[in-house]
C-alpha cells in the first residue's frame, strides 16, 4: 500500500501542476484546493497504511481544514512571503469556500483509496 501512496502523490503533485498550466480562475484555484487534500491523503495512508479509507480521508481533510484556518492568523502570511514552500504548503490567506473543495477532494480521494485496495478492503485490519 505504501508504493501506490507514493506513487499516487508523484501522480497528484503532476496532476495539480497540469491543472496549473492548462487551467486559470476558479478551476485551477479550486481544483488545486481538492487536489491538495488528495496529497494529504496520500501521505496519511504513505506513514499509516493500516488505516482505513475513511479514516485516512478524515486525517487528511482535518489537516486541510486546520491549514486553512491557521490562515486566519498571520503566521502562515509571514512565512509565505519568504518561502515559496511555505507558500504552497500553508497558503497566505483565509478563504472559506476552500473548505469545501477540501471535502471534495477528501471525498474523491476516499473512494480512490477503497477501489485501490485489495478487494474493497483497503487499509482495512484484519479481523
Amino acid at each position: 500500500m505504501r508504493l501506490v501512496a507514493a506513487g499516487a502523490a508523484v501522480v497528484t503533485v503532476g496532476a495539480g501542476l497540469g491543472l496549473r498550466a492548462v487551467a486559470a480562475g476558479s478551476t485551477a484555484k479550486y481544483g488545486g484546493d481538492a487536489l491538495y487534500t488528495v496529497l494529504l491523503l496520500t501521505l496519511v495512508v504513505l506513514v499509516a497504511p493500516r488505516l482505513t479509507p475513511l479514516r485516512a480521508a478524515g486525517t487528511a481533510l482535518a489537516a486541510s481544514w486546520a491549514v486553512e484556518f491557521l490562515q486566519l492568523t498571520a503566521v502562515p502570511g509571514e512565512l509565505s512571503r519568504h518561502s515559496t514552500v511555505a507558500r504552497l504548503v500553508l497558503g497566505s490567506t483565509f478563504n472559506a469556500p476552500d473548505l469545501f473543495w477540501y471535502v471534495v477532494g477528501a471525498a474523491a480521494g476516499g473512494l480512490l483509496h477503497t477501489a485501490l485496495g485489495p478487494s474493497g478492503t483497503a487499509g482495512r485490519r484484519p479481523s
